[in-house]
């Protein structure tokens, strides 16, 4: 175990508080998907932790104590988006496939940061290219740094 949360106290150990994790300063928007996974990471963490406590492990106590204030923030700052109804322009909650220069497409759809994972597809509605292709329609071109991609289709 890494020391740094970590005092020493004579032969006892006592442990600080760990900080908080970060919090996005971004709108919390998450799709239904999004709100069910906080939702089932908040009580994992609040099992975790009660486990911790009863166990009287202090180092899991403050290891779960930080991970539980952080899902229940991310739950109580959440606000549900709908599935978009309309697949006109690229909106939170769309899938959309984009056509690279080099010819490759690319399909991600726009979602909330917590329940972004860029390897499964999901990208977080605040990243670089989803802001680019944001509001964007079928045929229109969006810059990301130095490329130019076109839409190619939303769903």
């Amino acid at each position: 175990m890494s020391r740094a949360f970590v005092k020493e106290a004579g032969e006892t150990e006592v442990f600080e508080a760990m900080p908080d994790r970060p919090v996005s300063p971004h709108p919390n928007l998450v799709t239904p998907e999004g709100l069910a996974w906080i939702e089932s990471e908040l009580a994992r963490w609040q099992a975790a932790h009660a486990e911790a406590l009863a166990g009287d492990d202090r180092a899991e106590i403050a290891q779960t104590r930080r991970e539980f204030r952080y899902w229940t923030a991310r739950r109580a700052s959440a606000q549900l988006v709908p599935p978009p109804v309309q697949h006109d322009q690229v909106r939170f909650g769309s899938t959309v496939t984009i056509a690279r220069g080099d010819g490759r497409q690319q399909n991600w759809r726009l979602v909330g940061e917590d329940e972004a994972e860029p390897a499964q597809g999901t990208l977080p509605y605040v990243a670089p290219l989803a802001g680019a292709v944001m509001g964007k329609s079928v045929g229109d071109r969006a810059t990301i740094g130095t490329e130019a991609v076109e839409i190619v289709a939303i769903a």
